[in-house]
């Protein structure tokens, strides 16, 4: 009973905690991404107040809030989205890829982690967020713009790379063999593929399936569907995370609107948890010895962000400013290299100093993606010695597009 007190006690300390800083984010505008992974490192070992007891719960829990994060992200996007978004960004998510992976991997084998490290370091720098992308659009009034819909483009492809990269990583951390690599990929195009058919055409009957009219009901038969397709990928070696996000794509209409306002605040609860238990899982001390590499990093793949943004918006005919604005809007990284680093280290085949390296990373980016998007246009017109045009194509009110309807990664 003392051991049970004790865990409640450390576990309310750690949710109020938790609120606190949320409420610190909202007030000074940054994602609360960075505060979460903070506090993690000040209550994890080694920390300034190391918790114990309350494992069991936030491992699990954090579990949970990966295949919410996963399932909230397929719910956003219909078939016919992704499908449309992939003919139109194929070009620059093959240059996302090549640019934003490559240094993530290159630094890896620079530090002697091996092919496992660098397969998970590409990913980790890689990946941007598209919850602090989409967050940063709306508060800046962006959502109408020309660029948006390549913005947008660009986050379809890198979330479908992710449903073809994670359970590579997931065998590759598992030690399968080769041919067990392979059977894991093949398994994964293979779900992917008849997910997307199964959406397109029969959507209405997987929304039928788990759609109620009574919240509580709904809520069960939605959160209870999720983590057995979780469950059921997991073992089929698919990753929990992408049978999470294919549910969500199956899932359409107003039964996927309905399921995300009622998932959000389950979603952000439990993905708050993750982020602590991340940092819970790092020890502080290893962060100091490769945060110059994490500085350099995240230089560098803040450029090469901005420059598949460019490309990308200029595919599109879109103009110089617009490119810039698509460009800095990628930049932030957050949940998906969380992820990615957490599979890594709960795995134990990897070296801590990665973790260290993943978190002081994301806390990086995570913060310097939204100041990037917020300053470089105004920056950029300061240096070229003008006032923005009060009628001129590149202005936002010009830009917006009245006549067609773009979903963001926070609307439907």
């Amino acid at each position: 009973m003392q051991e049970t007190a004790i865990s409640l006690i450390e576990l309310g300390a750690v949710f109020f905690g938790l609120g606190v800083l949320g409420r610190l984010a909202f007030r000074i505008g940054v994602s609360p991404i960075p505060l979460y992974l903070l506090g993690g490192l000040a209550f994890g070992s080694g920390g300034l107040v190391p918790l114990h007891g309350i494992e069991p719960f936030t491992e699990l829990a954090s579990e949970i809030g990966v295949v919410l994060l996963l399932l909230l992200l397929g719910l956003e996007y219909s078939a016919g989205e992704l499908v449309t978004g992939l003919r139109r960004s194929w070009a620059a998510g093959l240059i996302d890829i090549a640019l934003n992976a490559l240094p993530g991997a290159a630094v890896a084998l620079l530090l002697g982690w091996g092919p496992i490290g660098a397969l998970t370091m590409a990913g980790v720098t890689y990946i941007s967020s598209s919850g602090i992308v989409a967050k940063v659009l709306g508060d800046l009034g962006r959502l109408g713009n020309r660029e948006t819909p390549v913005i947008l483009s660009v986050l379809v492809f890198e979330d479908l790379a992710m449903a073809l990269y994670l359970p590579i990583l997931t065998a590759v951390l598992a030690g399968v063999s080769f041919l067990g690599g392979l059977t894991a990929v093949g398994i994964s195009l293979v779900v992917i593929t008849l997910v997307l058919v199964i959406a397109l055409r029969f959507g209405r009957y997987v929304s039928a399936l788990v759609d109620s009219p009574d919240p509580e009901v709904f809520l069960l038969r939605l959160l209870g569907a999720a983590l057995l397709v979780a469950g059921l990928a997991s073992e089929l070696q698919v990753s929990a995370a992408v049978g999470s996000f294919l549910l969500g794509i199956a899932i359409s209409g107003s039964t996927a609107v309905n399921a995300s306002r009622m998932l959000e605040p389950l979603r952000d609860l439990f993905a708050a948890l993750f982020f602590v238990v991340f940092g819970l899982s790092t020890d502080p001390a290893r962060i100091p010895p490769v945060f110059a590499v994490a500085l350099g990093l995240a230089v560098l793949t803040c450029m090469t962000k901005i420059a598949t943004g460019w490309f990308a918006a200029r595919m599109q005919g879109v103009a110089r400013m617009g490119r810039l604005r698509a460009g800095t809007a990628l930049v932030a990284r957050g949940e998906f290299s969380i992820v990615i680093a957490g599979l890594a280290v709960a795995s134990g085949t990897v070296t801590d100093e990665l973790a260290a390296l993943a978190t002081a990373y994301v806390l990086l980016m995570a913060v310097i993606g939204p100041v990037t998007t917020r300053a470089a246009e105004p920056l950029a017109r300061r240096l070229l010695r003008r006032p923005p045009p009060a009628s001129h194509a590149e202005s936002p009110a010009a830009e917006a597009l009245p006549a067609v309807q773009h979903h963001s990664p926070t609307e439907r």
